[in-house]
């Protein structure tokens, strides 16, 4: 096995292995939480965990499903859809967000490398 080197700007979260597929898990970075997903097909996302729109930090706890082939996160508490790509608000449920920052989650790049789950929190260290 070759050695391979990873950014420093890299931050290990947990085996891929510890990450049960289509529910979610929260992470605390500092003052950050993110919420990071394992799906059926293996593919990993990472949103923050705070729900723009209830202002609590759940959605670790949301429902993951889809539309068409995007991969999507709905909040727990009042159902809002969220691509897990990109992060935009696919369906607003008729609310408006009660916090500052608009109605998309924030994603953070995922990297996975020899069953390690890592990712990229540039700008929040």
């Amino acid at each position: 096995m070759t050695a391979v080197s990873l950014p420093a700007t890299l931050t290990l979260v947990c085996g891929l292995d510890r990450l049960t597929p289509d529910l979610g898990v929260a992470a605390l970075f500092g003052n950050l939480q993110v919420a990071i997903f394992r799906l059926a097909d293996g593919s990993v996302y990472a949103v923050q965990n705070l729900d723009p729109f209830s202002g609590a930090h759940v959605m670790s706890r949301g429902i993951t499903g889809s539309r068409g082939a995007e991969p999507t996160i709905a909040s727990p508490i009042y159902k809002q859809v969220f691509s897990l790509t990109t992060g935009l608000c696919l369906s607003t449920m008729d609310r408006e967000p009660v916090t500052p920052g608009g109605p998309d989650l924030e994603t953070f790049p995922v990297t996975l490398d020899n069953g390690q789950v890592f990712l990229t929190l540039a700008g929040h260290r």
